[in-house]
């Protein structure tokens, strides 16, 4: 018994693209600089669907049904492209084998229960559709037919599936534009980020047609903000999530530099800076957060930064080059930006408030084998103090000065001491806010006032990991998720959320990953070696584990967030045996990690 592979699209997606209610794209109105601009599906072309091609087809040799066991997975390679071939209860199914995010091999992700979770970040995908079910990313996998047949093993795939590992979701379109005036729409989304963005992407994949407009505040369309500290040379084009031409085909209309002042739920009337209202049937508040500042003398002074665009990236870097930089706070911000500037800078100084780096988020331990990794990388920590004076030089950023007398040399500062929503607009709207100023949502994203949702960074939410305490969780691949939940409930799906959180951090070539929600821990099992950075850290409230952290210990992570996401419960006592750890890292087998019944 031999397999065979080939290229389809699901029915139900097929049946979608032939049904679209727009033959030609309706113009697409968004502003660059504040000036309107409009685009037509013919300026910006999108490549036919592949698998109508057959001279885009290739056909290859696989395994043999009997090399792979139940729960096994392998990347098969076509001659132009691979895929990955997975055998879960008896059956076969083949997708994609790269993560459409950042290009992880899933082969070494986790399998449980008819998905593939990354093993760098987390996002989860469907093995018999392609599916993503969670994130970061926007895209699925490519499906592939597998057959079984006697004797020979084929794969027949798409060419430009193969090479491009990813697969956009079929999605509707605007029926009507035209019908619209500019100042009403359907679905008015507040915030470009991840949670705004996938709101809409999930409203065109779930079949709405009617208007869906963006405001940002941003001058650009949506873009990858993790990378303004990881990748901070990177230009807005090069960290694009989706294309100028995106948005066209599927009329998304982005409003750019466009600041939303304040919201009459009553009217539904969102109202602008510039005095332009906008009425609207559902709105999403997605509007993320904003930097603090620096409340010392000096902190408006040229050469001070808080990382907020590409541009303010691409600016600290050109500055920094051979130049002394400061930076204020040991935030993931900080730590981030002082890895990316420290080959780079003539000297880079980290001061921060705590004795030890990201103590209250990873724990002393960790936070100290972290600091040493700097240090070895010639990053000098002032710790336990402040800034009392930023001093100028023929107007110019010239030194900093510290609570603790010290003087430190400075051509560029930058300052990542935490952030608070912004949702400042919104204090006499009756939405609810509560006293930090996070916007409340139940667990589908709504507020108090129906057909408000929020989503992402300013909101607090109910997080069934944590017996649905009400929690701020500000990451990337949260916004993700909470943008889908507020559009499959706009759509009245009755949609609750239940996704891990997970994050991750890099720093000089490694990284951190981490999934749960660690916040109150008591205790942390550390297994591995810290001085080497080769570790596991399992954080443990009472007798629970509630959350992990992992450097160069992949995909025990990944695999502990599936075991969170069945809602089943790891004891304190299941991480304390060395011996299992070790062997589930050498060997793959991480059977022992299956916890128990909440």
């Amino acid at each position: 018994v031999e397999v065979k592979i080939e290229v389809v699209i699901p029915e139900k997606e097929r049946s979608k693209e032939e049904m679209s209610p727009n033959g030609k794209a309706s113009p697409l109105i968004y502003k660059v600089n504040g000036t309107a601009r409009h685009y037509h599906l013919e300026e910006h072309p999108i490549a036919s669907n592949p698998y109508h091609n057959p001279k885009d087809v290739v056909e290859a040799s696989v395994c043999h049904v009997k090399d792979l066991e139940n729960g096994q997975m392998r990347e098969v390679d076509l001659g132009c492209g691979k895929a990955l071939l997975i055998k879960e209860s008896g059956e076969f199914h083949a997708v994609g084998h790269k993560c459409p995010h950042y290009g992880a091999p899933l082969v070494k992700g986790v399998l449980s229960k008819g998905r593939v979770r990354c093993p760098w970040h987390g996002a989860c995908f469907n093995i018999g559709t392609g599916d993503i079910e969670d994130f970061p990313g926007l895209d699925s996998l490519p499906r592939f037919q597998v057959k079984i047949e006697k004797e020979k093993v084929y794969i027949r795939a798409s060419k430009q599936a193969l090479q491009t590992q990813r697969r956009t979701k079929v999605m509707a379109k605007c029926i009507s534009l035209s019908n619209y005036n500019l100042s009403s729409t359907n679905v008015l989304i507040i915030g470009a980020g991840a949670a705004g963005l996938v709101c809409a992407e999930t409203l065109r994949q779930e079949g709405f047609s009617d208007r869906i407009v963006m405001c940002t505040m941003d001058r650009h369309l949506p873009y990858d903000r993790p990378k303004l500290s990881k990748s901070m040379d990177s230009h807005p084009e090069q960290i694009a999530l989706r294309p100028k031409e995106f948005f066209c085909t599927y009329d998304i209309e982005v409003l750019t530099e466009m600041q939303v002042a304040a919201v009459d739920v009553k009217s539904k009337i969102a109202v602008f800076k510039d005095g332009f209202k906008m009425e609207y049937n559902k709105l999403l508040i997605a509007t993320g957060n904003t930097p603090k500042t620096l409340s010392c003398k000096g902190k408006e002074m040229e050469n001070v930064f808080n990382i907020r665009t590409p541009e303010d990236a691409n600016r600290v870097v050109k500055l920094a080059t051979s130049k002394n930089v400061v930076i204020v706070g040991a935030s993931f911000l900080g730590m981030e930006v002082a890895a990316y500037l420290a080959e780079r800078a003539h000297s880079v100084s980290l001061v921060e408030l705590e004795h030890v780096p990201f103590k209250k988020f990873f724990g002393e331990r960790v936070g100290r084998a972290v600091m040493k990794m700097f240090e070895n990388n010639r990053v000098k920590f002032y710790m336990q103090t402040e800034v009392s004076e930023l001093r100028e030089q023929e107007g110019k950023l010239k030194e900093v000065v510290l609570k603790s007398g010290k003087v430190l040399r400075a051509d560029v500062c930058v300052v990542g001491v935490g952030a608070v929503p912004a949702t400042g607009f919104l204090k006499q709207s009756g939405i609810n806010i509560d006293s930090k100023g996070f916007i409340v949502v139940n667990k589908m994203m709504q507020t108090n006032i129906p057909g408000v949702f929020a989503a992402g960074d300013a909101v607090t939410f109910p997080l069934a990991l944590r017996n649905n305490k009400k929690v701020n969780v500000p990451h990337w691949q949260m916004a993700h998720m909470h943008g889908r939940i507020a559009a499959l409930n706009m759509l009245a799906h009755g949609t609750e959320i239940s996704t891990v959180p997970y994050l991750w951090t890099a720093m000089f070539g490694k990284s951190i990953r981490y999934a749960g929600h660690g916040e109150g821990f008591d205790d942390v099992v550390i297994q591995g070696d810290l001085d080497e950075l080769k570790f596991v850290a399992f954080y443990t409230k009472s007798d629970e584990v509630v959350a992990v952290a992992s450097m160069n210990y992949d995909p025990i992570v990944s695999k502990v967030a599936e075991v969170l996401a069945a809602g089943r419960t790891i004891r304190k006592r299941d991480v304390e045996e060395t011996s299992l750890i070790f062997l589930s890292f050498r060997t793959g087998d991480m059977s022992w990690l299956t916890g128990k019944g909440s």
